[in-house]
């Protein structure tokens, strides 16, 4: 009988022959929520573990990276709340400003209407809407993958609580003189009609052209020549810069130039932002539409020509391109400039290209009004902090040395948003005298002119603003909550290394400003999940994978089980469907062994589990692998290495629970042995128990179904005790047992698929071991000999004197004889046995020149030395047994 092709018996009445995961996964998760058993608060004694989830945005359908984030997050959940911890894992969304504002849009379009024809408040109803819409989707996303939240406690970033997080953190970082108003050149979105902070303009290399200019001097004397990407900008020109070092330069410097088309004066001036050995060595300065020409304007005193508006059309400084868009412009501009003469060459130029990471746009460098955040004296805390050691742990720790890099050359953060959607600045400005107030709330009168009427600024906070309050906001800071005090701060955070710059380090910067304490003791990077071929996913590819269709095809163990144990910390991730499949099997595998033991466990209690009885070899050894497999297990999952935890698991699972434990159970189970019987019970009980508590963190569905019919105590395996290492099943004898008859198991069978002898044909089996020690072993259990190598007669002798015509094999301490006369090939054998002599020869070869070499015996430790000297003994014992049967077959 094979666990996959089990019968259905009456004996097996309350589980099903196969596992059905639509069906399961709806129950369960209904009966988890039901039972409250997610919820934090009910160990008030208990040390606590908290996460607060990365909020996805409210723009649409979670994907497959999402799907990642969660699980892994879960996982570590669920494993510290079965470890007995007062566990909190906060839900909540975001409500991504620009992101949801672009969706909505893009939505009104389609209806012939913008956001203008309706007006700021009814366009906020609508995105309400989207908003209820798909905050409910992403419940149910949640619900389809397992994730154990607490919903009582879930956020929002645009609810009251964190909006008033939001207003104290603008004030008090304004009153501190952190935040100010200025007019700097900023990165904005013609498109969305906003400012971007420099982290969300995505650069990509584009073929363009390099357009040089001749500029002549007024007083005739000649031209300088100045190169530009963007000549359209040449229309706001208030300078050409010279280095001051350059000789061939020094006489110009002073003079005046005539700005070609617009006909203005402008002069040239000596700054060493200008290369002499890039181009002509001189260079035009623009200083409202170019970050490096807006500092070289301020150190000179330039003029600030803003020549297009924020859709990206000329304006009226751009004279007779007023009106056009900055790229038609472009066009007829070059055309004019060719015809007139100032053109004078036009090179192919690839350069690096800013692109709205939202809406696509080429940015343009924007002269504007913005708000800003002084990063500097934020960045120096959490400098200090990560240096005293007493900042977040990366894993992996590379990631530190990218985040030091980015906070310090952090650069001052432009936080407003020219959008609808989002936190409203809390600046006010008084109608009658336009004096600014910052405020929590509208004032009540002008501290200047004492009138009652203000306007509140238009503008709304960028989306990162509020997620970098998060993990103290969703606890009820600046309330000193019950919540924030127990479970701030948090235990780790998971997350891509895309946004670390984003994210994560904002976090960390308004933690330490406003809590004294770093937000998350460990930040857990990981990678994208990329398609099978190694490709980033995305629309324009068509490669992109929905989650939702992998649970509904597979069910969401086998996708929790896939990409959490697929993964390495800081790597990407190849999502391939045929893993999926392997994944899918795995669960199959568990629930066919659950089947088999619950066939033979009919009526047995959990106070039925008596390990204190006389065990078999066999179920010393499965002991001691789940003891061994625990300590490991629980281990890697704190060191946050799911893809090992993953595949010591399935190994433990399918090999030694499955393919030998459950099949060597079967000869106390069928057996009259009363006792023997009775403790295999309990052994084959508890282990399955074990086992799936293991697994759960990674399949939750399956193993609370296959729990659930176990003899056990409690509601539900999410609140079971997490397994721990037991020294009492240590048992390394009957490691060495199971290792020697399972080594044997295998050579018999390999020899019956060289010579094609079924295992239901019985055989005769001969054993020559090489001690009394070995022997003792085989005569022992000599009944799984029996069973497993299915044999007619058996013979366990150290005297034995070798048979001719027989198939052999070696194995560590014991030469195994099978007479197979009619059935082999006697030149056959004599060829196989020259191959693995051959091979026997290389290792012992290879093993000889590495403890040959000084160096290696002089760097290794002893305990690797004395392991390779054991290798070298056996594998040269083989050798004399080889050569010696080959003597034996040739003579």
């Amino acid at each position: 009988m094979t666990l996959e092709n089990l019968e259905t018996t009456e004996s097996l009445n309350t589980i099903s022959t196969t596992y059905e995961p639509k069906e399961a996964e709806a129950r369960w998760y209904k009966y988890w929520l039901e039972g409250n058993y997610f919820a934090a608060g009910t160990r008030p004694d208990a040390e606590t573990y908290t996460i607060v989830i990365p909020p996805p945005n409210v723009t649409g359908m979670l994907h497959i990276g999402h799907a990642l984030d969660f699980t892994l997050q879960d996982i570590m959940i669920r494993t510290k709340r079965m470890q007995g911890f007062d566990v909190l894992w906060l839900p909540g969304t975001d409500h991504a400003g620009i992101a949801t504002q672009t969706r909505v849009e893009q939505k009104l379009r389609e209806e012939g209407i913008t956001r203008y024809d309706l007006g700021r408040e009814k366009f906020l109803e609508k995105v309400w809407e989207w908003k209820e819409l798909y905050a409910n989707s992403i419940h149910e996303q949640w619900a389809k993958m397992g994730l154990s939240l607490d919903y009582s406690r879930e956020r929002f970033t645009l609810d009251e609580g964190l909006s008033n997080s939001v207003r104290e953190v603008f004030v008090k970082l304004y009153e501190k003189g952190l935040i100010y108003r200025g007019k700097y050149i900023i990165n904005w979105d013609p498109v969305a009609r906003t400012a971007l902070s420099d982290i969300e303009v995505e650069y990509k290399e584009v073929q363009g052209h390099l357009y040089h200019l001749q500029y002549p001097l007024k007083d005739g004397s000649g031209f300088i020549t100045v190169a530009t990407t963007r000549p359209e900008t040449m229309l706001g020109d208030t300078a050409i810069a010279v280095n001051p070092k350059d000789e061939r330069y020094k006489h110009l410097v002073g003079s005046m130039v005539i700005l070609p088309i617009s006909g203005r004066e402008i002069p040239i001036i000596a700054d060493d932002y200008a290369e002499q050995e890039f181009g002509s060595g001189a260079v035009k300065i623009t200083p409202a539409h170019d970050p490096n020409d807006f500092e070289v304007g301020r150190r000179h005193s330039l003029p600030q020509v803003l020549v297009m508006d924020e859709t990206g059309t000329m304006n009226e400084n751009a004279g007779p391109y007023n009106g056009l868009d900055r790229f038609e412009c472009r066009k007829q501009l070059v055309a004019d400039l060719r015809e007139s003469g100032v053109l004078v060459l036009i090179e192919d130029h690839v350069h690096q290209v800013g692109h709205s990471e939202r809406t696509g746009a080429v940015i343009e460098p924007y002269l504007s009004t913005q708000w800003f955040v002084g990063m500097k004296p934020l960045a120096e805390k959490a400098i200090n902090a990560q240096k005293n050691g007493k900042g977040v742990h990366f894993v992996p720790d590379r990631f530190e040395k990218i985040y030091l890099q980015w906070i310090e050359n952090v650069r001052d953060w432009c936080i407003s948003r020219q959008l609808w959607w989002g936190h409203r600045i809390p600046a006010y400005y008084c109608q009658a005298c336009g004096e600014l107030h910052v405020s929590k709330e509208e004032p009540t009168q002008c501290t200047k002119c004492e009138s009652t009427k203000f306007d509140q600024d238009n503008d709304v906070l960028d989306t990162w603003f509020s997620s970098a309050l998060w993990p103290f906001s969703t606890l009820g800071w600046p309330e000193q909550t019950a919540d924030l005090q127990r479970y701030y701060p948090t235990a780790v955070l998971v997350t891509g290394y895309d946004i670390i710059y984003f994210w994560v380090a904002r976090m960390i910067f308004t933690g330490l400003e406003f809590t004294e304490q770093i937000p998350f003791k460990d930040v857990l990077i990981h990678g994208l999940v990329r398609d099978a071929d190694g490709r980033k996913m995305s629309k324009s590819l068509g490669n992109g994978i929905d989650p939702l269709e992998i649970i509904e095809q597979y069910g969401a163990d086998a996708m929790r089980f896939m990409i959490s144990t697929g993964s390495t910390p800081g790597q990407d991730l190849r999502f391939r469907l045929e893993k999926v499949e392997q994944a899918r099997n795995f669960a199959n595998k568990i629930w066919n062994a659950s089947r088999f033991a619950l066939m033979n466990l009919e009526g047995f209690q959990a106070a039925d589990i008596d390990l204190t009885g006389k065990l078999g070899t066999s179920d010393r050894w499965i002991l001691h692998r789940l003891n061994d497999t625990v300590a490991r297990v629980t281990r890697l999952i704190d060191s946050y290495e799911f893809g090992e935890t993953g595949r010591l698991l399935y190994d433990f699972i399918w090999d030694d629970l499955c393919d030998w434990y459950i099949e060597f159970s079967k000869l106390s189970l069928y057996s009259t042995d009363a006792d023997a019987k009775r403790n295999t019970q309990s052994v084959l009980a508890y282990v399955l128990d074990q086992t799936q508590r293991l697994i759960h963190p990674f399949m939750p569905f399956i193993s609370e179904e296959i729990w659930q019919h176990l003899p056990h105590e409690g509601a539900t395996i999410s609140l079971a005790a997490w397994p721990v290492f037991k020294p009492e099943f240590v048992a390394d004898d009957a490691v060495r047992e199971m290792e020697q008859l399972m080594e044997v198991i295998r050579a018999v069978r390999n020899i019956r698929a060289e010579v094609n002898v079924p295992m239901s044909k019985k055989i005769e089996l001969l054993l020559k071991p090489g001690s009394p020690e070995i022997e003792a072993i085989y005569q022992k259990n000599i009944e799984y000999i029996r069973r497993f190598c299915n044999t007619s007669q058996l013979e366990i002798n150290s005297q034995l004197v070798s048979p001719e015509k027989a198939m052999t094999a070696i194995v560590t301490g014991v030469e195994l004889f099978l007479p197979l006369a009619g059935l082999i090939d006697i030149s056959q054998e004599i060829i196989r046995l020259d191959k693995e002599l051959q091979t026997l020869h290389g290792e012992v070869d290879r093993i000889e020149k590495k403890l040959g070499n000084e160096g290696f015996v002089a760097k290794a430790p002893v305990k690797v030395i004395d392991e390779e000297k054991a290798k070298l003994a056996d594998y040269a014992d083989k050798r004399d047994k080889v050569i010696a049967r080959l003597a034996e077959l040739k003579g």
